[in-house]
């Protein structure tokens, strides 16, 4: 069979046509997708772009509408400043006071001299019941210490009693009394000055653990029991917070420690154990001592008095009179200007050759010769230890010997009268107590000729508030025969007390 010219013409020109135009359509898909694509992406990042800035415009929108909230409910500044916390006030104290039925007819007298029936709070714990007396609306009511012969004491020098008083405060916390910052423990011989015990307390946060008070005098008696514990004779004060915790730990406490001789050792232990040591104030005074205590008192550290204790162990501290008459003249003094009672002040009388210490509200001493102060802050021995066979190394605190030479014995004026002069000012009066002696030879002016002793003051009662520092005494001229006259106050500026 030939081939067929015109058939195969045709072919060709099929083929060809082919050819041109399949190139022709394979460039216009990629265009198309390629528009579509970049279409598809702008649409995209258009929406993107639309919703970011929509959010953007909420959120600044939320934003403003919350603080201009926020300045609606904003409440005016008040013109009226926040009331200041109330100070401690012998209202938030509550007294534990540990005594005995057999001593109680004749201690109740020295509770009687500064207890404060309209002004304070506090329970006296007797072992056992006592007769009603007619002067009971001028002391603390009394209750009856409960039953402690579950307990266990093993201590074969002590006393039992040890454990009833030792659960003082927190027999005295159960009592549920309100609007309570501080328990403080006493003994029924210790006597108090209220005033600076407020003075003291007030430095403390009473919403923290606090357990206040001071050691023995006597160093032996503080390396037998501890240094680091309170005696309560002298008084200790325990915040309110920690005699609730104090509560709830002391039964089980006092059990783990049967062979303790007493009360105190026992509360320490307690305190050891709640890892809460003692905060030491000066001004509380155990006076483990025997004697007369007018060394330790006419050279009292810069701090307030709080606590006088051993009233019946030690002599009275106005010569002449008995124990409740002693204090009740030192009241006194206290009644017009409490913050400085006790407080020492040391001067010189140049042409004399004198050196004068003032214990104020208390006694004057006048030396012969001139004594530095860094002597004269030294209590005098005029007291024993409460180891009566120790020597003076056994104190727990610097002392000096009380002069042998008849020449060197102070002469001692004590407290006789103290009022207001005026609203500023206090006038003490000051008597010799004379007392037999060799005459001294020392070719010097002889200050038996001064038979009084008058001291102006002005009270300051903030004198606490203060960093502790000693008054200054100046010695004022007079024309009083057998008078001196002094004056006593705040150190001047540049005003040293020098010899």
């Amino acid at each position: 069979m030939k081939n067929n010219p015109k058939v195969e013409e045709n072919f060709l020109w099929d083929q060809n046509m082919k050819t041109h135009f399949t190139i022709p359509w394979t460039f216009p898909k990629l265009v198309v997708s390629s528009i579509l694509l970049i279409s598809i992406l702008c649409i995209f990042y258009t929406v993107s772009y639309s919703n970011a800035s929509n959010s953007y415009n909420q959120e600044l929108s939320i934003i403003k509408t919350i603080h201009v909230i926020d300045q609606e409910i904003v409440p005016p500044v008040s013109s009226q400043k926040p009331k200041p916390p109330e100070k401690t006030s012998l209202h938030h104290i509550v007294f534990g006071i540990a005594a005995s039925a057999r001593l109680w007819d004749h201690r109740k007298k020295y509770i009687k001299l500064w207890w404060k029936p309209q002004q304070m709070r506090g329970i006296v714990w007797l072992d056992k019941a006592v007769k009603n007396g007619t002067d009971d609306h001028l002391l603390p009511p009394i209750k009856i210490s409960r039953d402690t012969s579950k307990f266990k004491y093993k201590n074969p020098k002590g006393r039992r009693s040890a454990i009833r008083i030792s659960r003082i405060v927190s027999d005295t916390l159960r009592l549920g009394l309100e609007d309570v910052r501080w328990f403080v423990m006493g003994d029924d011989d210790t006597f108090f000055v209220p005033d600076n015990l407020i003075r003291v307390l007030s430095k403390y946060d009473h919403n923290q653990f606090y357990y206040i008070g001071s050691s023995s005098e006597s160093h032996l008696q503080n390396i037998h029991f501890s240094y680091g514990m309170a005696y309560g004779g002298g008084g200790f004060a325990i915040s309110y917070p920690l005699a609730k915790a104090l509560a709830k730990i002391q039964d089980r406490c006092i059990q783990r420690y049967p062979c303790l001789y007493g009360s105190d050792d026992r509360i320490q232990a307690c305190m050891a154990e709640l890892g809460v040591p003692l905060t030491k104030e000066p001004g509380f005074h155990q006076y483990d001592v025997y004697g007369s205590l007018l060394g330790l008192l006419a050279a009292h550290p810069v701090a307030p008095l709080i606590s006088v204790h051993h009233l019946d162990v030690v002599e009275p501290i106005f010569p002449n009179v008995n124990r409740v008459q002693a204090l009740q003249r030192l009241k006194v003094s206290i009644n017009l200007d409490s913050a400085a009672v006790m407080q020492q002040s040391v001067c010189y009388d140049k042409t004399r050759s004198w050196t004068i210490s003032v214990s104020w509200g208390y006694t004057v001493q006048i030396y012969r010769g001139i004594f530095s102060v860094r002597e004269m802050e030294m209590p005098a021995r005029t007291f024993l230890n409460w180891y009566k066979r120790a020597d003076y190394t056994s104190f727990s605190f610097n002392t000096r010997p009380v002069s042998r030479h008849v020449c060197q014995k102070p002469f001692e004026y004590y407290l006789s009268n103290a009022l207001y002069k005026n609203r500023n000012q206090t006038a003490s009066e000051y008597v010799q107590h004379r007392v037999s002696s060799p005459e001294c030879k020392w070719k010097m002016p002889d200050p038996s000729r001064i038979e009084r002793v008058e001291v102006y003051k002005k009270p300051d009662p903030n004198l606490w508030d203060k960093p502790p520092r000693r008054n200054c005494c100046r010695i004022l001229p007079t024309k009083k025969k057998g008078t001196m006259v002094i004056d006593v106050g705040v150190c001047g500026e540049d005003e040293v007390i020098e010899l």
